[in-house]
């Protein structure tokens, strides 16, 4: 037996997950594979009855729909969806570690304290109309690296869409919406984000300054890409917007 070949997450699973392609015959704990097993599936540790739950990760992932044999692959042939039990508990198995304070690595020290493993600069959507620039600004810096390469304290823009944010009604949706946004701008790999909007969204880039905290922070930007204009009361422009970024401390 190599416990390189595969993988009990939990004591009380009766399946293990194949780190490679188990070929009938390879050892298993107590039984020997009966079936190929391609990698990342799943193997029976033990017999498991008919109408049996099967438990992964300590979890239940399904029932049974025939009997399974030590060895055998479980997969959709033989594992089924069913009615069961639930418990929703979660951490009960944590236990406090001490932590070693000679072991260090090299993070980003941010100025409200929080350590950071990466320097993103972040582009997001307030609305599902701006979400196709969004992406368009996040590719340019992915498909031409060069245009970071005066900004070494940068590892990359990552662009953050969803599809909602237009003629919504100032209710639980929108509110979930605006906490969403902030919860992914607080991010503490972020250095600075972009929040691009369309200009006639319910979700308004105004009305997220004037409710949120958050959004007046100096690490954010804001446009719309409907603007005013000479041409139309209102013309489709695109306003490039560009900010220097401190760099940031790695200790």
């Amino acid at each position: 037996m190599s416990y390189a070949d595969y993988l009990r997450l939990n004591p009380q699973d009766q399946v293990a997950i194949a780190c490679r392609d188990l070929e009938p015959g390879t050892p298993l704990e107590n039984s020997t594979c009966q079936d190929l097993i391609p990698a990342g599936h799943k193997v029976a540790l033990a017999a498991i009855a008919s109408g049996e739950s099967v438990r992964r990760y300590g979890q239940i992932i399904g029932i049974a729909s025939r009997a399974i044999a030590p060895g055998q692959h479980v997969h959709v042939h033989n594992l089924a969806m069913g009615e069961h039990d639930r418990d929703y508990r979660f951490g009960d198995d944590y236990v406090s570690t001490q932590s070693d304070p000679g072991v260090t690595f090299s993070g980003i020290v941010r100025p409200d304290g929080r350590v950071a493993t990466r320097n993103y600069l972040g582009v997001l959507s307030s609305v599902n109309c701006s979400a196709t620039v969004v992406r368009a600004i996040a590719d340019t810096f992915t498909y031409r690296p060069e245009l970071l390469a005066e900004f070494p304290n940068i590892d990359g823009v990552v662009g953050l869409t969803h599809g909602t944010g237009c003629a919504m009604s100032d209710g639980l949706g929108l509110r979930l919406l605006r906490r969403t946004i902030a919860g992914y701008a607080r991010h503490v790999n972020f250095a600075g984000v972009l929040l691009i909007g369309l200009g006639c969204e319910s979700n308004q880039i105004r009305s997220l300054q004037l409710r949120w905290v958050w959004i007046s922070s100096r690490k954010w930007l804001f446009q719309r890409i409907e603007v005013p204009g000479p041409r139309s009361p209102r013309s489709t422009w695109f306003l490039p917007c560009s900010a220097e970024v401190p760099m940031a401390t790695r200790e």
